[in-house]
């Protein structure tokens, strides 16, 4: 897995420095929804059973396997 530098700047914030690699791991490959952005970034969700079942958002460059962001998606629905 490779990340943006966006993503290494953002992973310092408090409200994300609790997200774990394994987490961003399992949405990657094992999203419950995927959304295509019109500039190609790919969106993908799963719920995080370690986190009392929040979803996280993992959004991916156009390739597919390069982290962009990372963030529990409070609006989030199925």
């Amino acid at each position: 897995m490779e990340f943006t530098q966006y993503f290494q700047a953002t992973r310092l914030r408090p409200d994300r420095t609790a997200i774990k690699i394994e987490w961003i791991k399992t949405v990657v490959n094992h999203p419950i929804k995927e959304f295509i952005q019109e500039d190609g970034r790919i969106r993908r969700w799963a719920s995080i059973s370690e986190a009392e079942g929040r979803y996280l958002r993992v959004v991916l460059l156009e390739d597919g396997k390069t982290v962009h962001n990372v963030f529990f998606d409070r609006s989030f629905k199925l």
